[in-house]
């Protein structure tokens, strides 16, 4: 599968008036497991999605938490016990399950019109929950003057001295660190698809390997700050908003931003998939979908829904044009394709 994401400010900016999709009536009672990524994101999940629908439909919802990778689900279909119904997985993760059938092709009859979702976020087996970002952010406590404003800051220890907070994962490291290193935005995908541009990216890290601390959950960017433990640290930024929101001296830096998306999938195997249908279609309605970011900084992916979004919230969502001037996105097709090596890769470095 080659599905190569496109998106643009102007795509984000589509309001034109469509009819909202209906809602589903109550269906028989049932159980349905959704898998997600806990913390404050499975809590905005549960207070947009998971109760309304149990309210409206009288089905039960049990919640389980995995770290985004497919492993598991792989083991449970090889042996043929999948019970997981529904998911919440980032974009590689929806490519790469595709293409090794872990994941049911969705119909679309049974969940909305496709055309109104943005582009990048109607998959074959994957339908856009989300838009996100990873930034970098910041203990204002810490920085009263002269504040990182830059994503060659995060890369700078000289100017700005202590720990530094990253995902452990390759996957929008190498990106920033080919930027920081003067790779044009638009050329990084060229540059990391050539072995020269692997070491490049690793040079890069290399410089601030030893001021590092590597977080692996979404919920640890915002306590790595709390507690002193890191100065800076990239993060997703909804969990950075709710710190914000719950009183935390945090500021984030939206420049290169790697914007990407989240979506729902059906697990391959599943003995609920008319049930998992119904739960996505309710959770793509537009006037459902519009009520997640009252929870959590995160954006839309129906057209309909973004004008439906607090105009208050909007200027703390990636998707708003202040956020995206400088925003690179991530490129869905490359991490399908190259995830596996690089994790190697990345691994036999952190190992050195």
């Amino acid at each position: 599968m080659k599905q190569l994401l496109s998106l643009t400010v102007s795509a984000l900016a589509v309001a034109a008036v469509f009819s909202v999709v209906d809602v589903p009536k109550a269906v028989a009672a049932d159980q349905l497991t959704i898998v997600s990524w806990g913390g404050a994101y499975q809590e905005s999940q549960r207070k947009a999605y998971y109760e309304p629908y149990m309210k409206e439909t009288g089905v039960k919802i049990v919640e389980e938490e995995y770290d985004g990778e497919l492993g598991k689900l792989k083991a449970m279909k090889e042996a043929g016990n999948v019970t997981w119904d529904v998911m919440d997985v980032d974009s590689g993760h929806a490519l790469a399950g595709c293409d090794e059938g872990l994941l049911e092709e969705l119909d679309y009859s049974k969940i909305g019109d496709k055309s109104k979702f943005l582009p990048g976020t109607a998959l074959d087996c994957a339908v856009g929950t989300i838009a996100y970002s990873t930034i970098f952010a910041y203990n204002a406590d810490v920085y009263k003057e002269n504040p990182p404003t830059t994503l060659m800051d995060l890369f700078d220890t000289t100017k700005y001295p202590g720990k530094r907070g990253l995902l452990k994962k390759p996957f929008g490291n190498l990106e920033w660190a080919l930027i920081a290193d003067g790779v044009p935005a638009e050329k990084v995908y060229d540059v990391l698809s050539t072995p020269e541009g692997v070491d490049q990216a690793f040079k890069k890290l290399d410089t601030i390997k030893k001021d590092i601390v590597w977080w692996e959950a979404g919920a640890q960017p915002p306590e790595l700050l709390a507690n002193g433990e890191v100065v800076m640290t990239s993060a997703w930024n909804g969990r950075i908003g709710n710190a914000i929101k719950e009183g935390k001296n945090f500021k984030i830096v939206w420049d290169y931003q790697e914007f990407d998306w989240d979506y729902w999938v059906i697990p391959a195997g599943t003995k609920n998939v008319d049930l998992a249908y119904d739960f996505i279609k309710f959770a793509s309605d537009p006037k459902q979908m519009s009520q997640q970011s009252k929870y959590i900084a995160y954006a839309p992916t129906h057209v309909d829904a973004i004008k439906l979004v607090d105009p208050a919230i909007a200027p703390t969502l990636p998707t708003y044009p202040d956020n995206m001037k400088t925003a690179i996105t991530t490129d869905l097709v490359f991490w399908a394709d190259n995830n596996e090596e690089l994790t190697k890769r990345f691994n036999a470095w952190l190992a050195q």
